[in-house]
């Protein structure tokens, strides 16, 4: 779970499949997890619908985004320096308000 300078917020659409948001993780858990390795991705602002065939796990370098869980009134707010986990079979659409830049990561099937 989060701490204080880490909180984390989620959002779900079924039971076990939520959003989760680490704010500004501390740079050993970034270190940790090899975030610098993993690939790059960017988008620029506008609406995209998503479904997770695998779990993601991104690390936002730019940008602003509001996901909203398909089937849920709930959606969660993550930006530059979040570290964000999208469990797999997660449906959302992603309303990208500044142009992001991430690093991501797929974990394998």
């Amino acid at each position: 779970m989060g701490t204080a300078s880490n909180p984390v917020t989620t959002a779900a659409n079924a039971p076990g499949l939520s959003i989760t948001v680490e704010k500004n993780p501390p740079e050993a858990r970034l270190l940790q997890l090899g975030v610098k390795s993993w690939p790059k991705w960017g988008c620029p602002p506008g609406k995209y619908p998503l479904k997770f065939d695998a779990a993601l796990t991104c690390y936002l370098l730019k940008g602003r985004v509001r996901a909203s869980v398909k089937g849920s009134r709930e959606s969660v707010d993550f930006g530059a320096g979040d570290l964000v986990v999208f469990p797999k079979g997660l449906s959302c659409t992603w309303d990208v308000v500044v142009g992001v830049d991430k690093h991501y990561n797929f974990e394998p099937s």
